[in-house]
């Protein structure tokens, strides 16, 4: 993924107003942050625990999307598989939630997935970054095409967000 501004990605926000856009919490370590290695960029609001925001650049354009978790972080004690990366966590994935773009958003229609509760689908994919013993399966597939497979899974759920 290409390095993202601050600018780029508060310009990016789809289902939140331009106020809000430019009022949530962007992280100060974009400079700092491995791009080569991402396919978004997910982060967890330090100021709001319940909120968490991912930006992407699908089909060349960066995208962005607001979403919603449980404040107490993930409250699953079974192993759950986040529906991005399908990395699977012991307590570490969270169903959140994203009001819809548009007027559906603003009459409160919304849609779930189930993510890694630190947003890393990436570093886990790449093996950058461990879950549990077991967190990943083997697969015959290369990295190549797990990492094809984790965009494409993104982009659906952020077309999902994007449609009335």
């Amino acid at each position: 993924m290409e390095p993202l501004t601050e600018q780029e990605i508060r310009a990016a926000f789809v289902n939140c107003s331009k106020g809000e856009a430019k009022r949530l919490h962007v992280p100060r370590d974009l400079a700092d942050r491995p791009w080569e290695d991402l396919d978004y960029l997910g982060w967890r609001d330090p100021q709001a625990p319940d909120r968490a925001y991912l930006a992407a650049a699908l089909d060349a354009r960066p995208v962005a999307v607001v979403l919603r978790t449980s404040a107490a972080g993930s409250w699953q004690t079974r192993r759950s598989m986040c529906s991005i990366c399908l990395t699977v966590h012991s307590g570490g994935v969270s169903l959140m939630v994203a009001p819809k773009a548009g007027k559906a958003g603003q009459q409160g229609n919304s849609v779930g997935a189930y993510l890694c509760d630190d947003l890393a689908c990436s570093l886990y994919v790449r093996g950058r970054k461990n879950a549990d013993a077991g967190a990943r399966m083997h697969e015959t597939i290369t990295l190549e095409e797990k990492i094809r497979r984790t965009v494409t899974n993104l982009a659906a759920f952020v077309a999902k967000v994007r449609t009335a």
